[in-house]
């Protein structure tokens, strides 16, 4: 029987009556939708629909047909989830909820992100759906503390509740183990207390442990258990109670059990509770380091600025700060907000938002960002980006998404957990009838241990932690080193690539024309050859002629005023200077006016093929120098090519740059494969040609002009010194310039997924060899029958193994970067050489 559902969604771009029925026409095809409704005035879609369609089928139609959904998504704290199956559990009870498109449910962060259609169903309903399923919800605050202080009262209401539950259970386990294996213990018991006092101290005992601290089991456990959807809790709940129930006929009807039987387990069941408490006080505490990225990102920011307000500087909290508000920097102190400098001059440290350790230098226009370090200067600057627009929580946004995705991999997870605890109960019924049945005496005894075993290691906890403690570790550690995963899935496809494919301009080199080379000709000096052609090509706006310029401003160059300036079109330009004629442009320019180019004739061809473009300059007359500009290659960018080669890597290079600049370039990198003049809109097909046997391919770029080669790779990574348009259009983003960046992202995506697959081998490893020894199979081999108390403990340690292996990579380190006075080399190489 199929029960009708309504949705009404927001509906973008229509115009006009034909959009309407367009838009009901392509909802009314889809088979399970009974009706569709679409109103122009209120831009909305009312469509009923059957079991056998989804939300987000509906969704993906209006989206197909050019008449998107408005969604929204919202993240909620999600508190009593304890395995996967309470994940899987959360995530029904919110897809069944009125247009809710996809919710995803993170054990590690313990929440839930939840897409949703705008406007069809509040947000204090969406957390009401989790609730209601058992699993206490609400809106994520934006204060992260709030989750911090949340999970400090849980670690310290765990901690009185393990530490109660063990006093009461350590007098219960010496009476009981003590009898078993001290010396003497069992008579002296007998002779003093007697056994049936015995047996009723540890009824007392264990009643209060497990109706006290252990309580939460059964409230859980057993309606979960009624509504045919077990968990964690249901696993504790029946093994505690098929111990506890045994206990208590033995204890006060020992009379309906067969002769020999009536043993007690009491100390199973208490110590099984406390071990489990004990468990989840080390998952809580080890939770509690996996969200330390966030808290560390939130921790960089200013408290308070120094702001004008009424002709004063007052001091307010950054909060109060809008955009436009003139704000006051003293040396030493933090920059509140993201804004543009107005006057002063000071170097800020901007290491912990890219990576760079050489402090920046900002002077009047310079872009500031929140959370820097000013140095010894001040800076007065009018804010721009202020609250969450700012880069910094920008940054804490992408990675809180990226910590809450579900890679592809948890899909292999999801689905077996979603039958692994029912299976483990009919598991555990076998282990029962077959000890009952055909095990030696006493049978009911023995099969009671074997059946308890079984329940109590089967917990899945350790799958449920396996992928989201890795991802959250993994990707909060990237973020402090520069490298943004924007989307989850990222961090799992980018270790499968196979192939790197690199823009050129801003990515491989600076992005912009700088001088390279200044070959001199006899007696001629240097710097007064850089001093009369930089005072020529200062008139010019050409990039060519403003890095001429930037050389000489750099080496600290006067530069004089010229004279009776012509632009020769196509050739070059003549100039006066200091009353001597200066000639500046290509060999055919010298040619033209009759200079002698003698043994530098072949130099313009033998520096075009190195990439570079050749210039001459001659004054009055008689050839000066040879001058070679090109965009530089970035210091690191050999060492990344290297590294990346050193991955089992082959690396691309595409660009819409000449062939022969392409090649050069690609030689002296050492890059596999060139596709050179390719035109923004050809670099997509260029990307399906590279990709290797259907391999993965990630692709790398800076500009306006990548953003659709980054949304067409696998997976696309941006230069975080680039444009907007290509970061928002990225999978990845790289907060500096530096190429060795990428590399960090590929270790980093490389090591998390080794985690990932380790904890899962560990978890399901574990279950696979551990089910059968609990349930006895090495028993009549003359092998141990696992006690329930072993049982438990091996189950609250292989969580706790998960999440210490997760937070391991807490400690990746950075790929290695060049010394700090490399890095700050901008590339210029002047050098002369006399003409042969």
């Amino acid at each position: 029987m199929t029960v009708e559902q309504r949705v009404q969604f927001r509906v973008e771009g229509m115009s006009c009556a034909s959009c309407v029925g367009r838009v009901e026409r392509a909802l009314k095809a889809v088979p399970g939708v009974t009706e569709a409704a679409v109103n122009l005035a209120s831009e909305s879609a009312l469509i009923s629909y059957d079991s056998s369609v989804s939300a987000a089928d509906l969704a993906g139609v209006l989206s197909d047909t050019g008449y998107p959904a408005l969604v929204d998504e919202v993240i909620l704290d999600v508190q009593e989830m304890s395995c996967a199956s309470c994940v899987g559990r959360v995530e029904r009870a919110l897809e069944q909820g009125e247009g809710i498109l996809s919710a995803t449910v993170n054990l590690a962060a313990e929440t839930a992100t939840v897409r949703f259609a705008t406007g069809a169903i509040s947000l204090a309903e969406i957390a009401a759906l989790a609730t209601a399923a058992g699993y206490p919800a609400q809106v994520k605050s934006a204060d992260v503390s709030d989750r911090a202080n949340r999970k400090a009262d849980e670690i310290r209401s765990l901690s009185r509740r393990t530490l109660f539950a063990a006093v009461l259970t350590l007098p219960v386990f010496i009476i009981e183990m003590g009898s078993h294996v001290i010396p003497g213990m069992h008579h002296l018991i007998v002779s003093t207390i007697g056994m049936q006092t015995s047996h009723y101290l540890q009824f007392l005992l264990t009643t209060f442990v497990l109706f006290g601290p252990g309580l939460q089991f059964y409230t859980k456990g057993y309606p979960a258990l009624v509504k045919g959807a077990p968990d964690m809790n249901s696993l504790v709940a029946l093994g505690t109670s098929a111990a506890y129930g045994f206990s208590l006929v033995s204890t006060f009807a020992p009379v309906l059990l067969p002769a020999g039987t009536a043993n007690v387990y009491y100390e199973a069941a208490a110590v099984i509770v406390v071990l489990i408490l004990l468990g989840r006080l080390l998952e809580a505490r080890a939770k509690g380091h996996t969200g330390e990225a966030i808290r560390k990102l939130v921790g960089l920011q200013a408290k308070t600025a120094r702001v004008e307000s009424g002709g004063e500087v007052v001091e307010q909290p950054i909060e109060d700060i809008v955009a436009g508000d003139i704000v006051h920097v003293r040396p030493g102190e933090k920059i509140a907000v993201d804004g543009v400098v107005l006057s002063g001059a000071s170097f800020v440290d901007e290491s912990m938002i890219t990576g760079e350790p050489v402090p920046v230098e900002k002077s009047e226009g310079a872009e500031v960002v929140g959370a820097t370090v000013n140095g010894t200067g001040a800076l007065t600057f009018r804010a721009e980006k202020v609250g969450s627009d700012t880069m910094l929580s920008q940054i804490i946004r992408m990675v809180e998404q990226a910590q809450g995705a579900k890679l592809p991999i948890q899909g292999m997870v999801d689905k077996i957990t979603q039958w692994f605890v029912p299976v483990v109960i009919v598991v555990a019924l076998l282990t029962v009838a077959i000890w009952f049945l055909f095990g030696p005496d006493p049978a009911l005894s023995l099969a009671l241990v074997a059946g308890v075993a079984v329940l109590i290691i089967a917990c899945p906890c350790a799958m449920g932690l396996a992928t989201p403690t890795s991802i959250m570790v993994g990707t909060g550690r990237a973020a402090e080193i520069g490298v943004l995963f924007r989307k989850g899935d990222a961090l799992q496809i980018l270790q499968e690539s196979s192939v790197i494919a690199l823009d050129k301009t801003g990515t491989l080199t600076a992005g912009r024309p700088a001088l390279t080379d200044l070959i001199l000709a006899d007696e001629m000096q240097e710097e007064d050859v850089l001093r009369m052609v930089a005072a020529v090509e200062r008139n010019s706006e050409h990039p060519i002629a403003e890095a001429i310029v930037a050389a000489a401003e750099k080496r600290g160059i006067s530069l004089p005023k010229i004279g009776a300036f012509t632009s020769i079109t196509g050739f070059g330009v003549k100039a006066t200077v200091e009353e001597r004629e200066v000639l500046i442009g290509a060999d055919r320019l010298m040619i033209r006016e009759g200079v002698d180019l003698g043994a530098f004739a072949g130099h313009s061809s033998v520096l075009a093929t190195k990439g570079k473009t050749p210039l001459f300059a001659a004054i009055n007359g008689e050839l000066a120098a040879v001058i070679a500009v090109a965009d530089p290659i970035k210091p690191t960018t050999p060492q990344a090519i290297k590294a990346l080669h050193g991955l089992g890597l082959k690396v691309a290079m595409i660009t819409g740059d000449n062939q022969v600049t392409a090649e050069a370039i690609a030689e002296e990198l050492g890059i596999d494969h060139v596709v050179a003049e390719v035109l923004p809109e050809g670099k997509v097909a260029t990307l399906n040609s590279l990709r290797v046997g259907g391999g993965k391919l990630a692709f790398v770029g800076d500009g306006i002009n990548d953003a659709p080669a980054l949304a067409a790779a696998d997976v696309g990574v941006a230069i975080g010194t680039g444009t907007d348009v290509a970061i928002e259009a990225a999978d990845v983003v790289l907060m500096s310039g530096d190429l060795l960046g990428v590399v960090n992202a590929i270790d980093i995506s490389q090591r998390t997924m080794r985690n990932i697959r380790q904890n899962l081998f560990w978890a399901f490893g574990y279950n696979t060899l551990l089910i059968p020894v609990a349930a006895g199979v090495l028993y009549p081999f003359g092998g141990p029958l696992l006690s329930p108390v072993l049982a438990a403990g091996a189950m609250a340690l292989s969580s706790v193994f998960v999440l210490t292996n997760a937070l391991r990579l807490k400690w990746i380190r950075p790929t290695a970067g060049l010394p700090r006075s490399e890095a700050q080399n901008n590339g210029l190489s002047l050098k002369s050489v006399p003409a042969q």
